[in-house]
């Protein structure tokens, strides 16, 4: 964990803070994943993944069609679970491209995997159809979504299954949700975290708070608990794996092995406990920030500069042309920006398919309701100052990647 005191650190996740318990329980007329009367708690949105695949008992090497833009997370469920991959393109939407899907793969496919990307949801009344037509399940990926609409329907009441992510939107470490409108959810068996995994969990969310400045007054409180939690957690310290998009190690990336496990009490208290009005409010203001720096700009274009009145974002996509250098100065400054340019290794190049050119050139700007304006505008400003120079990012960048 990176000290506050490094130049230009700005958190990446939620953080817990006073505040975070301040303001409406929900604003009116916004819909939640938790919403949905079938739901159950998991350690991940990869978990929720798989084991929505468990729900729909899946004969061993049944075919799952998945976006060819997605996050390696999205993949290594279905492997794990002993099934097949198919991909199929997406449009400028966002939208699955149904015509990338030939007929003889439409065929085979049992289940379909279709993504919210950046917050944004889509409705899916097309995609539901074509599925239907074909009984194929449909599994809602909701990772980046978990409140708004997806065009006529509430997020997540598209698909047979909907899978979203609590870490993405609550100052949690870890958290995922299974949730179906459609269907009733089986209770899957899970394994109990264990004390020493709970006491961390805590530990962790705690510290991140104080580390960046949060939970005033509690500094001296927390020191000891900290100091136990590093002590015992001294010798393991973890390894940065190697960036190998080779699949063994983008399984062992992927981290799938507490899928099988309940959810840490942090994650079920916190989810349960903090308001929504503040996370809802915060991200659309830091997101309309953003669409205001970014208004006019060579050499970059917001994919999607105007936020749908009902949407609450988890990142803000921007477009850049010269993406590679920008992006390794932005996390060479500790900036709060990510892309998901590793996707798997046999994902194919398809035909008017906008995934392989995102995954290269739309960098994702985090922004999570516990980065305020000034944040905003340095991950803005630091970012127009690298389109406006061929050359290195100002000194000063904690050199983090």
């Amino acid at each position: 964990m990176t000290a506050r005191g490094e130049p230009g650190q700005l958190p990446r996740t939620p953080l817990l803070d006073w505040s975070s318990f301040a303001g409406s329980r929900r604003l009116t007329g916004v819909h939640s994943i938790d919403d949905i009367a079938n739901n159950c708690l998991t350690t991940s949105g990869r978990a929720a993944i798989y084991l929505a695949l468990l729900q729909l008992r899946l004969n061993p090497g049944s075919l799952v069609l998945i976006p060819s833009y997605h996050c390696p997370t999205m993949v290594a469920p279905v492997i794990l679970a002993g099934l097949r991959v198919a991909y199929f393109g997406i449009g400028a939407d966002g939208l699955p491209q149904l015509g990338t899907i030939d007929a003889a793969t439409a065929a085979r496919a049992k289940a379909m995997l279709v993504s919210h990307y950046f917050g944004l949801a889509r409705s899916l009344r097309e995609v539901r159809e074509w599925c239907d037509a074909r009984q194929i399940a449909l599994i809602e990926d909701c990772a980046h979504c978990y409140f708004g609409n997806a065009g006529e329907r509430p997020v997540g009441t598209w698909g047979d299954f909907a899978t979203a992510s609590l870490s993405k939107f609550f100052p949690v470490p870890e958290g995922g949700v299974l949730a179906s409108a459609k269907r009733p959810i089986v209770s899957p068996h899970l394994t109990p975290q264990g004390l020493r995994a709970e006491v961390k969990a805590w530990a962790d969310v705690l510290e991140s708070a104080v580390i960046f400045g949060r939970l005033a007054g509690t500094r001296w409180l927390l020191a000891g608990l900290f100091a136990i939690k590093n002590q015992i957690h001294r010798n393991r310290a973890e390894q940065p794996l190697e960036e190998s998009t080779a699949p063994p190690d983008m399984m062992v990336a992927c981290d799938m092995g507490r899928i099988n496990r309940t959810p840490a009490s942090t994650a079920v208290a916190l989810q349960k406990l903090l308001p929504r009005g503040r996370i809802i409010a915060r991200r659309r203001a830091n997101y309309a920030a953003y669409a205001r720096h970014f208004r006019q700009i060579e050499g970059a274009f917001p994919l999607y500069p105007h936020l749908a009145d009902d949407a609450v974002p988890y990142v803000f996509p921007l477009w850049v042309n010269d993406a590679d250098r920008v992006y390794h100065s932005l996390r060479a400054l500790a900036l709060p920006v990510f892309r998901w340019d590793r996707i798997w290794p046999d994902t194919p190049t398809l035909a008017d398919d906008v995934g392989p050119s995102w995954s290269q050139h739309v960098l994702q700007l985090l922004c999570h309701q516990d980065l305020g304006e000034a944040d905003v505008a340095r991950t803005a400003l630091a970012t127009l100052a690298l389109l406006s120079s061929e050359g290195q990012p100002p000194a000063g960048g904690a050199g983090q990647k």
